[in-house]
């Protein structure tokens, strides 16, 4: 771990917080800005700028198998999903259904306007309880109008993929709007917004390897979309504003490398195993062991071991993964996410690694290596430190 060499070459194992930007998206973005155009205007330029904003709608559409003309971009994942929910509300929700692992864009969106909000909870790897949603929806009140329920296709820190299309017809039998969050899994599997029986289903750019502040959400025929940005009639009178023709370009340029390269993504859980195996011999907890998951993602838990000395061991290290516990005003808490799994004491030891298209087998071993030298000085302190006791 002394060599010098490494210093010069840092891993990024961070990726489902942000993604490396891909060649073709940082191409795309240049080349957008090299055309002046506002793309609703009907002159030459403005028809150009249009161009590219619709072909990056066909690209962008063709990552989640869904009708271009159900795409609406927004400044990112979390516009999207607070797009759906305010829809859904628009509509006539009246109490939300939110699963106990959802991304906090989505828990706040819920949380905001004062409607009751319930959880539904997960078991010990995180799949959602869909007995427990199907009974929940037989005994629904038609006084809190259209069932609303929020599951997302997988999830950000431990990979785990849900019953989605299951869940979707629970969903629709009670008449229901059923919206995921698929951006973490966009670009990692498969991902058919219609056969998934999605209403609604958000993506965004910078999780694929395009740029940062670019979303969209696509809506299935069950959904009515209410704009909740106003201004002119763009991305047809659902979302006022101009339309960010770089960053769309670069979206557009992006889901197309991360569907292509789909075929290949799933090989890379191989690379994950080994590392997993490497530290359960030390300790560790994988997160969602049993459960489908990303093959890019690792959450890992090891008792005696904090999330943020493992973070802060590996950064030394030039290795960057992220802790499996979330920050808020310099204090570290347990992730909401491990804590509704059940993990207890566990959840505050989580770190998450995550890869992505750039990722080689050689950055897993480094963070192998990294990760075991941080913890075996860590296992030294500790026993110093009851010895001298």
């Amino acid at each position: 771990m002394n060599n010098p060499v490494y210093l010069d070459h840092p891993v990024y194992l961070d990726h489902n917080a942000t993604a490396v930007v891909r060649p073709e998206a940082r191409a795309a973005m240049a080349h957008a800005l090299e055309h002046v155009g506002n793309p609703s205007s009907i002159h030459a330029a403005g028809r150009a700028a249009r161009a590219l904003v619709e072909t990056a709608r066909e690209q962008v559409a063709a990552l989640i198998a869904a009708p271009p003309s159900t795409v609406v971009f927004t400044s990112g994942g979390t516009e999207a999903n607070a797009l759906a929910i305010e829809s859904a509300i628009a509509a006539g929700a009246r109490r939300l259904i939110i699963s106990a692992i959802e991304h906090d864009s989505v828990q706040e969106t819920a949380r905001v306007h004062g409607l009751a909000v319930e959880i539904l909870p997960v078991d010990a790897n995180g799949l959602a309880d869909l007995d427990g949603l199907r009974a929940r929806l037989a005994a629904w009140d038609v006084a809190d109008g259209k069932p609303f329920v929020a599951l997302m296709l997988a999830n950000n820190e431990t990979g785990v993929i849900q019953p989605v299309a299951e869940a979707a017809e629970i969903v629709r039998a009670a008449d229901g709007w059923l919206h995921v969050d698929a951006i973490q899994a966009a670009g990692k599997i498969a991902v058919d917004s219609r056969a998934l029986g999605a209403d609604t289903l958000s993506v965004s750019a910078h999780k694929i390897g395009g740029p940062q502040g670019v979303g969209a959400l696509t809506f299935g025929p069950r959904a009515t979309l209410s704009r909740r940005q106003h201004g002119g009639g763009q991305e047809r009178g659902r979302r006022g504003g101009t339309e960010n023709v770089p960053g769309i370009s670069a979206f557009g340029a992006a889901a197309v490398e991360a569907l292509t390269g789909l075929e290949t993504f799933a090989a890379r859980a191989v690379w994950r195993d080994a590392a997993a195996e490497a530290l359960k011999a030390a300790g560790a907890v994988v997160m969602g062991e049993a459960a489908p998951r990303l093959a890019n993602t690792l959450c890992i838990a090891t008792p005696g071991f904090p999330a943020d000395v493992q973070v802060m061991g590996l950064d030394l290290a030039h290795v960057m993964v992220s802790a499996g516990s979330a920050c808020s005003s310099g204090k570290v808490k347990a992730s909401p996410v491990l804590e509704a799994m059940g993990q207890g004491e566990l959840a505050a030891t989580a770190i998450r690694v995550s890869g992505g298209w750039s990722t080689t087998g050689a950055d897993w071993t480094r963070f192998v290596d990294a990760w075991t030298a941080a913890h075996d000085r860590h296992t030294a302190r500790r026993r110093q430190t009851v010895g001298a006791a």
